[in-house]
C-alpha cells in the first residue's frame, strides 16, 4: 500500500515535468518565430529575396514548412530527441521568415493586441483541456475532420479568392483550433502521467510542443485576418 501511494503521488509530478517540457519547447519556438519575423521584416535584402521572381522563394518556404512538419511527424520514432528538436527549431525559423510580411501588412499595435488576445484564448482552452473531467477524444475526431474540411475550403478559395469565404473559414478556423488546443492538452496530460524521462518521452514532448505551437499560430493568424488593422 505504501508503494502504491508513493506511485500515485509521483504521477502528478512526472506529469508536470512532461507538460513543463512541452510548454517550454513551444514557448522557445514561438519566441524564435517572432524574432525571425521581426528581423526579416526590417531587412530589405531578405524581403526583396522572398518576394522576388513573383514570390517564388516565399512559396518555396511554405513547401519547406509542410515538408518539415510531415518529416518530423512521420520519422519521429527513427530520430533522436536532439534531431527532433533541431527540426522543430528549424521549422520555427522558416515559419518566422514566412510570417515576416505580418509586420509589413499590419499595424504593430494591432499585431501585439491580437497576439495577446490569442495567447489568452490559447491559455484558457489549454487550462480547460488540462482540468476538465470530460473526455475530449470524440471531439478531437470531429475537430480533425473539420480541419480537413477547412484546408479543402482554403485550397478552393485560392482559385475563387472570395472575401466572404475567407472570412467564414477564419471564424470557423478559430473555433477549430481553440477546440484542438483543449483536445491536444488533454491528450498530452494523459501521456505525461506515464513519463519516465526516457528518450521516447523526450521525443513525445517535442511533438506535443509542435502540436500546441501549431494550434496557437493558427488561432493567431485567423484572429489577425478577422480583426487585424492593416497599414
Amino acid at each position: 500500500m505504501k508503494d502504491l501511494m508513493t506511485l500515485e503521488q509521483a504521477k502528478p509530478e512526472v506529469q508536470r515535468k512532461f507538460m513543463a517540457g512541452v510548454y517550454f519547447r513551444m514557448t522557445i519556438a514561438l519566441f524564435i518565430t517572432a524574432a525571425v519575423a521581426w528581423y526579416a521584416s526590417g531587412s530589405e535584402q531578405i524581403m526583396g529575396f522572398l518576394y522576388s521572381n513573383r514570390g517564388i522563394p516565399f512559396y518555396a518556404l511554405i513547401v519547406v514548412e509542410l515538408v518539415l512538419v510531415i518529416a518530423l511527424s512521420a520519422a519521429i520514432h527513427k530520430m533522436s530527441s536532439f534531431v527532433a528538436l533541431f527540426f522543430f527549431i528549424l521549422y520555427s525559423v522558416v515559419n518566422g521568415l514566412s510570417f515576416s510580411a505580418i509586420f509589413i501588412l499590419y499595424q504593430l499595435g494591432s499585431v501585439f493586441h491580437i497576439f495577446l488576445i490569442s495567447a489568452l484564448m490559447f491559455a484558457a482552452m489549454s487550462v480547460y483541456g488540462a482540468f476538465t473531467k470530460s473526455d475530449l477524444t470524440s471531439a478531437g475526431r470531429y475537430l480533425t475532420m473539420a480541419l480537413i474540411g477547412l484546408i479543402v475550403a482554403g485550397l478552393i478559395n485560392l482559385l475563387f479568392k472570395s472575401t466572404m469565404l475567407d472570412w467564414i473559414t477564419s471564424i470557423v478556423g478559430v473555433g477549430i483550433f481553440i477546440g484542438l488546443t483543449a483536445y491536444d492538452t488533454q491528450r498530452l496530460m494523459r501521456i505525461g502521467v506515464k513519463n519516465d524521462g526516457s528518450e521516447k518521452f523526450q521525443k513525445m514532448a517535442v511533438i506535443g510542443a509542435l502540436e500546441l505551437y501549431l494550434d496557437f499560430i493558427n488561432i493567431f493568424l485567423k484572429m489577425l485576418r478577422l480583426f487585424g488593422k492593416r497599414k
